[in-house]
């Protein structure tokens, strides 16, 4: 695993941040010779289609329409 200082790490950020993300392989941030972070790639990255991505695991048990309680309950309504 590569080791980047501290100090250079955050000078260079970003471009450490690119090459993490296109190499896949991680980054150990060291500060006086001991680490304090590492930099990892993401397991998967997040789609951009999410709109559906939940079909066929959720399953709606009862009513998701009508309110909670009755409407005789709620004090806005009363007179």
């Amino acid at each position: 695993m590569r080791e980047v200082a501290i100090s250079e790490f955050k000078a260079k950020c970003l471009g450490l941040l690119d090459e993490v993300l296109k190499t896949k392989k991680p980054i150990r941030i060291t500060r006086f010779g001991r680490p304090v972070a590492e930099v990892i790639p993401p397991t998967k990255l997040l789609s951009d289609n999410w709109l559906g991505s939940m079909k066929n695991r959720i399953e709606i048990l009862g009513d998701i329409v009508s309110p909670a309680s009755e409407e005789s309950d709620w004090e806005v309504l009363r007179n």
